[in-house]
């Protein structure tokens, strides 16, 4: 990317005055609001951090929120003026015309959410003590080298200009900038007009799942119960052991290790923070959270969508960045956006893990910071983002986490074959990455891309220079064995189901070539079960016909397990879609009339499952899949 395209056409001169701070007599700096009159409490609950607190000196009086952040009622308007401007190839479209930006007083319930952030206890000062636009641009843009820029407005004017199609108008002012593809400035904060679109129902959701236990056991014991000794009574026998027709039914107990391991899972309450955290410790230090979404950058729907469904999550904490990680020559206005150039060489990496690789090196990660990992169409909202912090301030044995995944934010039941093949995946959250994550901490059975909260010593120490096709489950293997420990993040994240058929199965094509390859026990394991669902499947099909002609009655211990195992498989999905239904507030009659047309579905969803199998078997993929959503 051109560097003088990307940054002349990104960032705003940080001096402008909007953002400009007051002097050091500013009543401001005494405790005063203009007027003389004594400044009354902030809204926001942040309190001090304690002088023990500080590193590197001692300790200072906190700045109060910037002007862009908390303006007094008066005021009225921030003047923010900016000149139209012809779209280009990585913009939205046209500039916003000259305008003025209205400041909106917190609302109560804004100010009563805000209050529940107390960072009394915080070890750091960083973020509390400064606050600003530049600030949270991050370590990457601080320093540099002068940037031509426009002066002609108080933020930029363009004019087209020859090889580069914009050229500054008037004369020219020196601007530090480390790096040309980063923003200089969050954008973050620069207005909030639009409506939420990261709504979820995570505190009900959690409320349920913490007391479902109790349930999920006495629904599949009590199932398995009835299909071994009431439904299929008259075809099991308590006198045979072992007979010949068991030989062609071994496939039915192939997923048997899978099922128990869910099983337990299941059983195990699932924790929530007031089980997980220990609030009487001092909080962790937090200098920076990152919430950064990754993206090829060519669906410019997607990356607009992510960043207005997060782009206010900056005005919950002072640690929040929101950040979006595009590749050349996919840049955006306007936006955080954060562009890794053609140029970087890793040695092993290439796509998602290269630009994961440039982010870590530009941002300079200390063991202060954390990054939550995200997908295009990952939606996280502001219950969720609250969860997470707390988990970094709390969860002191843990540097890196996961919470469950849902597959509801878009599109939710537009084509039901791959809502409810995804409703698994969800069920694989409540149950095996729950256990791994909330008893186990260690990835023992995996782990996801997206909704990967790490912090920066574990990525400067593995890095993303892995090449993998499942760099994510590569991740996790290497920070096991560096010694470091994962933990259960009690938020969600949602997303969305893949759009056509070829789409779903590159997209599990790819996981389990990409598991069965890496070198490594516990994912080689995870293929072979994996593959061995190609024979439950075959079984399964082969037992209609051979059942006609062999009627020796199956063993019933034998049966047992098969039932045992078949009731966990098809709860799964049910549990899956039961908790994305109650998530997404659907109407309770349609949520019980699902149920049976899941357990329907599901069939379908298998045959699928095992498909993509045999399509990794016999057509591995030669590279990274991106799949349309």
């Amino acid at each position: 990317m051109d560097p003088n395209r990307s940054q002349a056409t990104a960032t705003p001169p940080p001096q402008h005055s909007a953002y400009q701070r007051p002097p050091p007599q500013h009543p401001a700096y005494l405790g005063q609001a203009p007027g003389g009159q004594p400044r009354p409490p902030a809204s926001s609950g942040y309190a001090q951090p304690p002088p023990s607190a500080m590193v590197g000196g001692p300790y200072r009086q906190p700045l109060p929120p910037a002007p862009y952040q908390q303006q007094p009622p008066q005021s009225g308007y921030i003047p923010v003026t900016t000149t139209a401007m012809s779209p280009s190839p990585y913009s939205a479209g046209a500039y916003p015309q000259p305008g003025r930006i209205p400041y909106q007083a917190p609302t109560p319930a804004q100010q009563a959410y805000q209050s529940q952030w107390d960072d009394s206890a915080s070890e750091s000062d960083g973020t509390v003590v400064e606050d600003t636009p530049e600030a949270r641009a991050g370590p990457a843009y601080r320093g540099g080298h002068p940037m031509p820029m426009a002066a002609s407005s108080p933020l930029h004017a363009h004019q087209p200009q020859q090889g580069l199609g914009r050229q500054p108008s008037q004369k020219t002012v020196n601007m530090p900038s480390a790096n040309p593809n980063v923003p200089g400035m969050s954008y973050a904060l620069l207005e909030e007009t639009s409506e939420r679109t990261n709504k979820g129902n995570t505190n009900f959701v959690m409320a349920i799942l913490s007391e479902m236990w109790i349930v999920h056991i006495a629904v599949i014991l009590g199932l398995t119960y009835v299909l071994t000794f009431i439904a299929w009574d008259y075809t099991y026998s308590d006198t045979v052991m072992w007979n010949y027709t068991c030989y062609w039914k071994l496939g039915w107990l192939f997923p048997v290790p899978y099922t128990v391991i869910c099983f337990f899972g299941l059983a195990l309450p699932f924790r929530t923070p007031k089980f997980l955290y220990d609030t009487d410790v001092p909080k962790r230090r937090v200098d920076n959270f990152y919430i950064l979404t990754v993206t090829k950058g060519d669906n410019r729907e997607a990356v607009y969508r992510s960043w207005n469904a997060h782009k206010h999550l900056e005005r919950l904490h002072p640690c929040v960045r929101v950040h979006v990680l595009t590749d050349e020559p996919y840049f955006f206005e306007n936006i955080n956006c954060y562009t890794c150039p053609k140029s970087f060489k890793t040695a092993q990496s290439k796509y998602k893990a290269r630009a994961l690789e440039w982010y870590r090196q530009t941002m300079r990660y200390t063991e202060h910071d954390w990054v939550l990992h995200l997908d295009e169409e990952s939606v996280i909202d502001d219950e969720s983002v609250k969860r997470c912090l707390e988990f970094i301030w709390y969860e002191r044995d843990c540097t890196w986490g996961q919470g469950v995944i849902m597959y509801n934010q878009y599109r939710y039941w537009t084509n039901w074959i791959f809502t409810v093949g995804d409703a698994i995946r969800v069920g694989d959250d409540l149950s095996r990455f729950q256990l791994q994550y909330t008893y186990l901490r260690r990835p023992l059975f995996g782990a996801h891309g997206s909704f990967l909260l790490s912090n920066g010593v574990v990525e400067n120490t593995i890095t993303w220079d892995l090449g993998s096709l499942t760099e994510d489950y590569q991740f996790a293997v290497a920070a096991w064995r560096a010694g470091y420990r994962c933990g259960k993040v009690p938020g969600i994240i949602r997303e969305q189901s893949p759009m056509d058929l070829i789409g779903f199965l590159k997209q599990r094509r790819r996981w389990y070539v990409g598991i069965r390859r890496l070198n490594s026990f516990w994912p080689k394991l995870w293929a072979g079960f994996w593959t061995m669902g190609i024979f439950c499947l075959f079984t399964t099909v082969a037992s209609i016909p051979l059942g006609v002609f062999f009627t020796e009655p199956t063993p019933r211990w034998f049966g047992l397990l098969k039932d045992f195992s078949f009731v966990n498989f098809v709860y799964l999905y049910v549990l899956g879609n039961l908790i994305q239904d109650i998530d997404k507030k659907v109407n309770p009659i349609i949520i019980i009339l699902r149920i049976p047309l899941v357990m329907i579905l599901q069939l379908i969803a298998g045959i699928l499952e095992a498909g993509a199998v045999l399509y990794g078997l016999f057509s591995p993929p030669a590279d990274f899949d991106v799949i349309k959503k």
